[in-house]
């Protein structure tokens, strides 16, 4: 077992490289929720996951490589104070200005078909959101879960 300071010790840790193709968002969110399971969360909680992940990943796919496919950069990682944190990475054009993008409904889609939540969604059902990115290096989304206490059912 791995300790960290602020979240305790690794239990578990998973990395995957997908395509960022449309096909591989439900893919990877259902790989990333059954590995999360180990912690065995609420059926909320696994559900606040899943819309995270799925919106993090969309983000990749739609924005990240425009007229391209690249890859998408996932890691995971369960500590037993019961925290999840969960980067979201690609090596695309990256965003400009983090903080513009991080406003409700700003979407820099042309075609009206996005509504420019993406990361008002991460960030409501997470209880952290970072984002960083480098223009022509790409972006990096780090989201951060607290799983209430254990029960048995």
């Amino acid at each position: 077992m791995t300790y960290n300071n602020k979240s305790g010790c690794i239990l578990n840790r998973m990395k995957m490289k997908i395509p960022a193709l449309s096909v591989n968002e439900g893919i990877s969110r259902t790989v990333i929720a059954a590995f999360c399971a180990q912690l065995n969360p609420t059926f909320e909680e696994i559900s606040d996951i899943k819309c995270a992940v799925s919106e993090a990943i969309t983000n990749c796919i739609v924005h990240a490589y425009r007229n391209t496919t690249g890859s998408i950069y996932i890691s995971v990682i369960l500590y037993s104070s019961r925290h999840i944190r969960i980067v979201i990475g690609d090596r695309g054009c990256g965003i400009a200005d983090v903080k513009k993008a991080r406003e409700p409904l700003f979407t820099t889609d042309t075609t009206g078909e996005r509504s420019g939540m993406g990361f008002s969604v991460m960030e409501n059902f997470t209880d952290r959101l970072f984002v960083s990115s480098k223009v022509g290096v790409g972006t990096r989304v780090t989201m951060i879960k607290k799983l209430g206490k254990h029960t048995l059912s």
